[in-house]
């Protein structure tokens, strides 16, 4: 998302791991506190709920962010780094192996979560029938799977228009130290309006590196078998919403911008 310093692609391609994995240490953390921690009535979601949850994610990615920027530009998301492709002539060369140490970095993130909070899922959900949306997301409405979608769209759409506005050189927003804290508000404010639908992946890596997990851990409701095969949705939502929201940005805002 930043402008990174001349590295080696494999200094790179670490830091974009590491960074994802931030991202899921958070994000599923705070997952499983608020799920398989709830009191009162079973199943009820308490210690924060969904507020936790908005929050914890986007402190994950403004530490991600924190983290690798001066690295690998700290993308930490495949939308993102295909949006720069296309746009700000990131090498095409790079596209494919930060993609899969994006997303290799968000399935290790789920793994030491899983392995932390192991004898929690024992007592809460012993045959791992109803907990996969601690690590991956879920449409609200299976029988209309296209609300999810579009849903998905709209969401990265607006991280990426943002993304792109804070950190155009001709836009002097805010200093470089200051633009991870704002994007992980974008984060939060994303998933504060846009979270229900679909769970706001708004990231490929982070849904899809998890979701491998929970199939391979024997969760039942993985979103790849038993007949509800949702897993595409928050990787090709938001592919498309990024390519549009940077376009917006590039269509309606940059053309009109000083150009020193």
């Amino acid at each position: 998302m930043l402008v990174p310093m001349r590295n080696p692609l494999w200094g790179e391609l670490a830091a974009e791991f590491i960074g994802t994995m931030i991202i899921l240490l958070f994000g599923s953390g705070v997952g499983a506190m608020v799920v398989l921690f709830a009191s009162g009535t079973p199943g009820e979601i308490v210690n924060g709920g969904y507020t936790n949850i908005t929050i914890g994610w986007a402190l994950g990615v403004m530490f991600g962010v924190y983290a690798t920027a001066r690295i690998s530009g700290a993308h930490l998301n495949p939308a993102v780094t295909l949006s720069l492709a296309v746009y700000r002539g990131f090498p095409w060369s790079k596209v494919v192996p930060y993609a899969a140490s994006q997303t290799l970095g968000a399935f290790a993130g789920v793994c030491v979560v899983f392995f932390n909070y192991r004898e929690a899922f024992q007592r809460f959900d012993p045959g791992l029938e109803k907990t996969a949306g601690i690590f991956t997301t879920f449409p609200a409405f299976p029988d209309v799977l296209s609300a999810g979608f579009f849903d998905q769209v709209i969401g990265t759409a607006l991280l990426l228009f943002l993304v792109f506005a804070l950190t155009d050189e001709r836009n002097h927003v805010l200093p470089a130290h200051y633009l991870p804290a704002a994007i992980g508000l974008i984060v939060l404010a994303i998933g504060i309006s846009f979270g229900k639908l679909h769970g706001y992946a708004i990231n490929p890596a982070r849904d899809f590196g998890p979701r491998v997990f929970t199939l391979l851990a024997g969760f039942k409701n993985n979103g790849f078998t038993s007949g509800s095969e949702i897993w595409w949705i928050p990787v090709a939502g938001p592919l498309a919403g990024g390519l549009v929201g940077a376009g917006l940005y590039d269509l309606t805002i940059r053309p009109f911008l000083p150009k020193s």
